[in-house]
């Protein structure tokens, strides 16, 4: 069974379609594990192109709740993430995506260029330009260090599992921290197809505009499927050049962990898969 996964505050959530849990470093050394049942969505959305948009929704709502739960044990106090709590940050965050990776490069680049195939190609350098500068904003920050470690302890834990080894420390830190089916890729290959789509909307400002936000969860579920299929054929030359620019990508969003951080990954995983 696939398994995925998020870096948390000093710490890695690992999720299946069954069950996830989330493993932390606490302030006095000692690792902390919650488990819960995965956040799942009706059998009639798993179909084709339908179940990665869904899908998203579902996991984002599971990781919400992780983070914000590794977030409390760093302050020592629990708290329960309330619904509404929960839809307020969910579409909170929704709204800044939406504002930063649509809505400015959307009109700047009508600023410029306001039809044809120029237009289409400026709106998508310009929303490629503010994720790779948003990415690298993030990686000069002091405290994302041990987020972007806690990544490649998630991505070498699972590397580790899918490869059938026994789920030790000497094992895991073999591994590459870099992996197909992330979330960085993700997101690079939803730009990516973006692009393409985008440029196939005609009509006034406004149609182009709200189309693009209205094919978000179309681009989500045909990215969502690119990647599980890259990731079944990644040993494939052709497939290999395509998933290259996501995994080079991860060398931004990911670095090399401790052997502390990589027994926080196994840990979270070990409950996951157990």
């Amino acid at each position: 069974m696939n398994v995925g996964g998020q870096a948390v505050i000093e710490g890695v959530m690992m999720r299946n379609k069954e069950r996830f849990a989330v493993a932390v470093r606490l302030p006095n050394g000692k690792i902390k594990v919650k488990q819960e049942k995965s956040s799942t969505f009706p059998k009639i959305f798993n179909v084709f192109f339908v179940r990665g948009a869904v899908g998203l929704g579902y996991a984002l709502v599971d990781g919400v709740k992780a983070l914000v739960w590794s977030s409390n044990q760093q302050l020592g106090k629990e708290e329960k993430l309330t619904k509404r709590e929960l839809a307020v940050t969910l579409g909170t965050s929704f709204l800044f995506a939406i504002l930063l990776f649509v809505v400015v490069p959307f009109f700047s680049a009508r600023y410029i260029q306001q039809e044809g195939m120029w237009f289409n190609i400026l709106d998508g350098s310009f929303r490629l330009a503010i994720f790779l500068g948003y990415l690298g904003v993030l990686s000069l920050m002091k405290d994302m260090r041990a987020l972007f470690q806690y990544h490649g302890a998630e991505h070498k834990s699972i590397y580790c599992y899918e490869a059938g080894k026994k789920l030790t420390v000497e094992n895991v830190k073999k591994y590459s921290r870099f992996h197909p089916r992330c979330g960085t890729s993700f997101l690079f290959m939803v730009l990516l197809l973006s692009i393409v789509i985008f440029s196939f909307v005609g009509g006034a400002w406004y149609v182009k505009l709200l189309a693009r936000i209205a094919l978000l969860p179309v681009i989500g579920g045909i990215g969502y499927e690119l990647i599980k299929l890259s990731n079944a054929y990644s040993q494939n030359k052709i497939v290999k050049g395509i998933i290259a620019p996501g995994l080079w990508l991860q060398r931004i969003t990911t670095r090399e962990p401790t052997d502390k951080q990589l027994e926080v990954g196994i840990r979270a995983l070990k409950a996951v898969v157990r």
